[in-house]
């Protein structure tokens, strides 16, 4: 076997220090004693395919998971460098009926959330229309003007400037100006391990300007 393939005690030491367990919570979760673990962690003693199940039905993990934790773990995160400073005039704007969208740091493919600063017009839900749904969660913090955020399966609710909301993106949503305002302008960061986000959320748009 090459001296690069992670032995079981180092598979085992890799999982526990990602959750922070010691190795007495480690025993707790898996069924498996305390002295067992510790000799497996030091590479005394390995486990039997029976006990390989238990950890990993346990743990709520695949056995194949078991083996490629610590490759994972043993390598220092990758730094991608990637930055992006946004801007109005940089931004990639949609205009619709109920909302004008600026896309931020668009120079950035591929991102996992996506930066949207909009402007709110839409008062009632028959103006806006039918609730958005898309895949991912996402945050909407009140900028300016105040707003009333309507769900599939909560009452709607009142935020203004400073307050924001967090949500389940797949639950039905919008956001309505709320009643006395003309506008009202909130910064939104959608996010998904979807690398397709964003093409989800401009099919969602109406024309795209200039």
């Amino acid at each position: 076997m090459s001296s690069d393939q992670p032995t079981l005690g180092a598979v085992l030491r890799g999982i526990r220090a990602k959750r922070g367990w010691t190795l007495k919570e480690m025993s707790a979760q898996s069924g498996i004693p305390v002295s067992t673990l510790s000799k497996v962690e030091h590479d005394r003693l390995t486990l039997t395919y029976d006990k390989l199940q238990q950890l990993s039905r346990r743990l709520n993990m695949r056995m194949s998971d078991l083996f490629a934790e610590d490759q994972q773990a043993a390598e220092p995160p990758r730094v991608t460098a990637r930055r992006s400073i946004g801007s109005l005039e940089k931004a990639f704007r949609v205009e619709t009926d109920n909302y004008d969208y600026h896309y931020l740091c668009t120079d950035l493919r591929r991102k996992r959330m996506i930066p949207i600063l909009t402007r709110i017009r839409a008062r009632s839900t028959e103006e806006f229309g039918d609730l958005v749904r898309h895949h991912g969660e996402e945050l909407i913090y009140v900028v300016e003007g105040r707003i009333v955020v309507h769900t599939e399966f909560y009452d709607s609710v009142e935020l203004g400037p400073g307050e924001s909301i967090y949500i389940d993106s797949s639950m039905g949503h919008a956001y309505l100006v709320a009643p006395g305002c003309d506008e009202a302008l909130v910064l939104g960061v959608c996010s998904s391990p979807d690398e397709g986000l964003m093409d989800s959320l401009m099919s969602l748009h109406g024309e795209v300007a200039a």
